[in-house]
């Protein structure tokens, strides 16, 4: 229900905050809830993916991508990601999530998201996601970034160290087997 009541506020609330181009930063200003807190009484580590979403979903509607995405029946799905933690969020604490592609490969957008508290970070996260079609079908980035108009300036370089996460951390393809064995 949380997330429910965030959603409503971020698809609400973005039209009062300045427009963004694809290219620039996106913030959002959050405050932990008791719902988000753990038996520790820091914010859990899964509603920090939870949040993830609605900064992103925020960077989409503020850049103008996601009505155009929502006609063509397009939409993201994360596939992969890699969180790094360093200092608890504390009840009622506010912080804000930073948003910004990092860039792409040929299947898939690179996304760094920073959880930020009085310009520190705290968070700080990358995820891979792809972009599908419905009913059925998976997008290219090329595809999605062209549906839009291009990519406006420099194409980003993926750091390396990305490169080689994404690599490391693959999975086999939905079709191909991946048995469960513990050697």
């Amino acid at each position: 229900m949380k997330l429910w009541l965030r959603m409503i506020w971020a698809f609400g609330g973005w039209r009062l905050k300045s427009k963004l181009s694809i290219v620039e930063v996106g913030r959002r200003n959050f405050r932990v809830w008791p719902t988000d807190l753990d038996a520790f009484m820091h914010m859990n580590n899964g509603v920090y993916l939870s949040i993830m979403d609605l900064g992103r979903f925020d960077h989409l509607l503020r850049t103008g991508r996601w009505s155009l995405y929502k006609k063509l029946r397009w939409y993201p799905v994360v596939v992969a990601v890699s969180i790094t933690y360093r200092k608890s969020l504390e009840l009622w604490k506010t912080f804000t999530v930073e948003s910004s592609i990092l860039g792409w490969d040929d299947q898939a957008f690179f996304v760094e998201q920073r959880f930020v508290r009085k310009g520190e970070i705290y968070t700080k996260a990358i995820v891979k996601m792809r972009w599908l079609k419905n009913p059925r079908g998976i997008l290219t980035p090329r595809e999605v970034i062209d549906a839009a108009g291009g990519w406006p300036g420099k194409v980003p370089t993926i750091p390396a160290w990305v490169v080689r996460w994404n690599a490391d951390a693959a999975l086999p393809k939905g079709k191909e087997p991946a048995p469960s064995t513990w050697d």
